[in-house]
């Protein structure tokens, strides 16, 4: 069982910056990915960007493209989201997760690609 630790949410104010980070508990160097979903109140979780691996693709949510970007420290077993210009309706619980195995890039904004998660971070952007 993989354990994915997630950290640097918050409450910052629109326009603002954070970096949340993920931390898996294994190290999965023969193929895999990482992804970032969120969920508002009273909304469905939402895809927001993902890494595959070997290699460095990514794809993100139009909402959040140009604005966010994803990166991986392998070394660290680490993936980060850099969130910049931040609004009020990137508010949310922001969740990690971990497909073990190489999957289509494509397939990676489905919740169903993946097979650990966080907990979960909250995001406050307030209006």
């Amino acid at each position: 069982q993989v354990q994915l630790i997630e950290s640097g949410g918050g409450l910052v104010q629109a326009g603002g910056s954070l970096r949340l980070s993920c931390t898996a508990s294994e190290r999965s160097n023969n193929g895999g990915a990482m992804g970032w979903f969120r969920q508002a109140p009273g909304k469905e979780r939402e895809f927001v960007a993902t890494m595959r691996w070997p290699g460095t693709s990514t794809a993100y949510a139009d909402a959040v493209k140009d604005r966010f970007t994803i990166s991986r420290d392998s070394a660290k077993n680490t993936v980060y989201l850099q969130m910049h210009s931040l609004k009020p309706e990137d508010t949310a619980i922001y969740y990690c997760a971990h497909a073990r195995q190489r999957v289509i890039l494509s397939r990676l904004r489905a919740a169903e690609a993946y097979d650990y998660w966080g907990q979960g971070t909250q995001v406050t952007v307030p209006s």
